[in-house]
């Protein structure tokens, strides 16, 4: 079970409409290494997890990435509201626009819908927590990306916070790989 508070676990504060930097932000919205597939990744994963730490862990960061979500969520939706479909079009967003409007629908920043073809979940701690890193490196540097891609300070200070946690997040999945290691390396697994 998990209890909600209704707010952002940082604000999302835009300057003005930019459908560009909105249609960027969909890669972490709905691609590959979007928080939408962490999510999903990490609270699948941790089932098969031989430690209550790194099960704990897991669903921590899972639970964090869908606050993440609904961050980039948020900055898309306030990026597009009122836009006009020709301002979507002239955007490169008229074929978003002819399927869903100015609602949100998670698809990567070139238009292709999210699918869980994206994440793996191996049933193999040591497999799992290698790829778990790798992926918020990736998003590390997906972030890093977007902060070049704009010059709006309320975007930027979110898109900072968010690969702050990333870099957290590689670390506490580097720490949960060693204690699973440990725990294995007694059983005579590895």
């Amino acid at each position: 079970m998990w209890y909600y508070e209704k707010k952002l676990q940082y604000p999302a504060n835009v300057s003005r409409t930019d459908l560009g930097m909105a249609k960027f932000l969909y890669a972490q919205y709905g691609g590959p290494d979007s928080e939408l597939s962490a999510a999903v990744r990490y609270l699948t994963q941790r089932y098969t997890m031989p430690i209550p730490q790194a099960k704990a862990v897991l669903t921590d960061i899972g639970t964090e990435e869908f606050a993440h979500w609904e961050i980039i969520g948020t900055l898309i939706y306030k990026l597009t509201d009122g836009a006009t479909p020709e301002q979507m079009r002239r955007a490169g967003l008229g074929d978003y626009y002819a399927q869903h409007d100015n609602a949100l629908y998670p698809a990567d920043a070139a238009g292709v819908p999210w699918t869980a073809a994206y994440i793996q979940s191996t049933g193999d701690p040591i497999t799992d927590l290698h790829e778990d890193m790798a992926a918020e490196q990736k998003a590390r540097t997906t972030y890093e990306h977007l902060i070049n891609l704009t010059d709006d300070p309320g975007i930027i200070a979110a898109l900072s916070f968010l690969r702050e946690r990333e870099v957290v997040h590689f670390q506490r999945f580097g720490e949960t790989l060693m204690l699973v290691r440990e725990y294995l390396d007694k059983k005579h697994v590895y």
